[in-house]
C-alpha cells in the first residue's frame, strides 16, 4: 500500500481542481498518439488518425482523452486503495481490449507533459514528483492483470 502525506493529497487535489478536462484530456491522449504512433492501433474505431493534425481534430480522440482524464478522478477519491478501484478497468484493459501495458505509462507521461505546460512555473520539481508518484500508483493499477 502506497502512503500519502497530507502535503501530497493536498496538491493532486489542487492539480485536479484547477484543470480543465475537456483541454487537458484530449491534449494529453492525442500527444499520446502522435509521440507514439504505435498506440493508435487500439483507436482504429475512432476515425481518420492519418496525421497530427487528424487526430487533435479527431472528435472521438478528444472525447476519449476526456473520459481517461476524469477516470483519474476514480483514483483521487480513492487513494488509500487505487489498485482495487482499478480491478475492473485493468481487466478490461488486458483481457477485452488487449491494451500493451506500456502505454498506461506512456499516457502518464503525455499527461504529466501537458499539465506542466498548462501550469508553467507552478508545476514545481516538487509538485512534479508527487504527481508522477500519484500517476505511478494508477499505472500499477491498471497493469496489474497483466501480472
Amino acid at each position: 500500500m502506497v502512503e500519502w502525506t497530507d502535503q501530497e493529497r493536498a496538491v493532486i487535489s489542487s492539480i485536479f481542481a484547477n484543470i480543465d478536462y475537456d483541454d487537458i484530456g484530449p491534449k494529453s491522449l492525442s500527444r499520446c498518439l502522435i509521440v507514439y504512433p504505435w498506440t493508435q492501433r487500439y483507436f482504429g474505431a475512432f476515425g481518420n488518425l492519418y496525421n497530427a493534425e487528424a487526430i487533435k481534430s479527431n472528435p472521438n480522440i478528444a472525447a476519449h482523452g476526456t473520459t481517461v482524464l476524469h477516470g483519474l478522478d476514480r483514483a483521487l477519491k480513492n487513494m488509500d486503495n487505487i489498485k482495487a478501484t482499478y480491478a475492473e478497468l485493468s481487466v478490461l484493459h488486458s483481457e477485452k481490449l488487449h491494451v500493451d501495458p506500456d502505454n498506461f505509462k506512456l499516457l502518464s507521461d503525455c499527461l504529466t507533459i501537458v499539465i506542466a505546460a498548462k501550469m508553467g512555473s507552478a508545476f514545481t520539481p516538487e509538485t512534479q514528483a508527487i504527481f508522477q508518484k500519484f500517476l505511478a500508483v494508477v499505472v500499477s493499477a491498471l497493469g496489474r492483470q497483466y501480472h
